[in-house]
């Protein structure tokens, strides 16, 4: 599957209409980010099953700040609408691919149990 580029008409409805959904923020200045983006799109191609997008935080400021993402490259991961991953950084090929592995092994009806539960705890 295609990198998508996430943008203030899209973002919502790709998180709400979707599992998985793998998150690339970065900036066309940022040496970093660019060096990431081959392996990003690498594992884009190896899991179609999952949707992943960029944000450049130049053009959707208001994403990034929504996030409060203040060092990028930053990976986040929402599962089912959750966040269960949020780090900046770039990583390796080899590490990107155990995140994403590692992602797909959460029980996300645990993950739903423990925030239903919070949720009952703060009411």
């Amino acid at each position: 599957m295609a990198v998508i580029d996430f943008n203030e008409e899209n973002f919502e409805s790709t998180i709400t209409g979707n599992d998985f959904v793998v998150i690339d923020f970065w900036a066309p200045w940022c040496g970093p980010c660019r060096g990431f983006a081959p392996v990003y799109e690498a594992a884009a191609e190896k899991n179609p099953d999952i949707v992943f997008a960029k944000v450049n935080t130049e053009v959707e400021q208001g994403i990034a700040g929504h996030f409060q993402i203040r060092s990028i490259p930053t990976l986040m991961i929402f599962r089912e609408q959750v966040i269960i991953y949020a780090q900046p950084g770039a990583l390796p090929a080899g590490g990107f691919d155990d995140l994403i592995a590692r992602a797909r092994e959460i029980d996300m009806a645990q993950v739903h149990a423990e925030i239903a539960k919070e949720a009952q705890n703060d009411a």
